[in-house]
């Protein structure tokens, strides 16, 4: 091949590569505007109250549950992960077990679980979080908040999902230590709340599948009362069962902190 056909090749190789690249880019984008708009519908509820069930469901079908409540503290920066409290209250062998998440967004999660019977306080190490909680098909990274940088996005493309229109995007964990290599949500074109996820394990497997549904709509903000968790490698399955949310309640920065986990009622 003479130099002149070699520098032809090399423009037209360029050129390829370049489109591509910017196809790749416009999907990221795409992605990341989608999930964006998404996340920000949930933006100013400042703080919530929900009690719920909690149905484990295994291999066999047979169930057992637990009642618990979650406590949220928003906080709206983006820069700023969210602050939870779960509380569980029965049964009785885990009544009063609680766990409070600081979410980060680039940084490891503060996490920290309170275990009654030993009257003990225990931090959940950041190469720890892709464990489950309490048994559940919820890992305790699960019981984050899934704040929108933590996350790069790509855009894949658009599928029927029930009676709506999803929008798919994978998305892959920015932040260090997690048990998922990647996840792809549906989310929906009409309300643009997140119907499904798909969870790969860190062997790049499919691990488990959560299915969001019952949405309702609180002056504005959405809430999903019907999470169902699907471990597709153990066909285990754990529910959780919402009520009514209450928003607004008083919560503030001192009822999100280790010192309270011990005395809980």
């Amino acid at each position: 091949m003479n130099c002149k056909k070699i520098v032809i090749w090399s423009l037209v190789v360029g050129a390829l590569l370049g489109v591509t690249g910017a196809v790749y880019a416009a999907d990221d984008m795409r992605g990341f505007e989608i999930a964006a708009r998404s996340d920000r519908t949930d933006v100013g509820f400042g703080d919530s109250e929900v009690e719920l069930q909690m149905v484990l469901r295994n291999a066999a079908g047979q169930e057992s549950s637990r009642s618990l409540r979650i406590a949220t503290l928003e906080k709206p920066d983006e820069s700023v992960g969210d602050k939870s409290l779960v509380v569980f209250d029965t049964p009785r062998d885990i009544e009063g077990t609680a766990l409070l998440s600081h979410a980060k967004i680039l940084d490891p999660d503060d996490q920290w679980l309170y275990l009654p019977a030993l009257k003990r306080v225990k931090r959940i190490s950041s190469s720890n979080k892709s464990g489950p909680f309490v048994g559940s098909e919820f890992a305790f990274e699960d019981f984050t908040a899934i704040e929108l940088n933590k996350f790069d996005y790509t855009y894949v493309g658009e599928v029927p999902c029930g009676d709506l229109t999803c929008d798919v995007l994978e998305r892959a964990p920015r932040y260090e230590n997690s048990g998922y290599t990647k996840q792809v949500s549906w989310v929906d074109q009409t309300d643009y709340q997140i119907r499904k996820v798909e969870f790969y394990d860190r062997r790049g497997d499919l691990l488990k599948v959560l299915e969001m549904s019952d949405y309702r709509n609180y002056e504005g903000i959405w809430r999903a009362h019907k999470l169902t968790m699907s471990n597709v490698q153990t066909n285990k399955q754990t529910d959780l069962l919402y009520g009514t949310y209450e928003f607004g309640t008083g919560l503030a920065e001192n009822d999100f902190v280790k010192g309270r986990l011990s005395r809980l009622r």
